[in-house]
């Protein structure tokens, strides 16, 4: 066991309580955030794991749920490019995997969402009128979405530049 993890833990702890108290930490703060409860769990423990892969039996053990839950939580997820699924060689069980740029793709997503948010935005203004309470607000809504798509390019140029530096890749 590494230096780092030996004095973050105290005396009587063991991997899997301070494993579970990040899990449930950090899907507590995930749901500040607006994400539902079993995906937020399920979530932490995926990129708390070794691997960063489980099957569903696996996180059903370690959180304490039915595999049903886990299955529900786990396609939200991969509709939100969060976790992946892939077939253990030979056998028809899945494993789920986080990868360690997930918040990138996720990012990648919301930007096309963006992109269409706008093509509404337009036709709203169009409909009620740039001079209209409701045109005014809608363009408003929209100004700040072109904002958002001419910054999100160049965020993501910079955090592939910072990733390089400081993570080798």
């Amino acid at each position: 066991m590494d230096e780092r993890r030996t004095e973050n833990r105290t005396d009587g702890d063991d991997e899997a309580a301070a494993a579970s108290r990040f899990v449930e930490r950090f899907a507590a703060q995930l749901v500040q955030a607006g994400m539902a409860r079993m995906p937020a769990r399920i979530f932490a423990a995926l990129l708390s794991s070794e691997q960063g892969a489980l099957t569903s039996a696996e996180l059903s053990g370690q959180l304490k749920v039915s595999p049903a839950a886990v299955s529900g939580a786990v396609r939200y997820l991969a509709q939100v490019n969060m976790v992946s699924r892939e077939r253990e060689p030979g056998s028809r069980r899945e494993r789920y995997r986080v990868q360690g740029d997930q918040w990138y793709d996720a990012l990648l997503e919301r930007d096309a969402i963006l992109r269409n948010w706008q093509t509404t935005m337009r036709e709203g203004v169009e409909q009620f009128g740039p001079d209209t309470p409701q045109g005014r607000r809608i363009n408003d809504t929209l100004e700040f979405f072109r904002f958002l798509e001419k910054e999100f390019g160049s965020l993501m140029q910079r955090w592939a530049a910072h990733r390089a530096e400081h993570l080798g890749g």
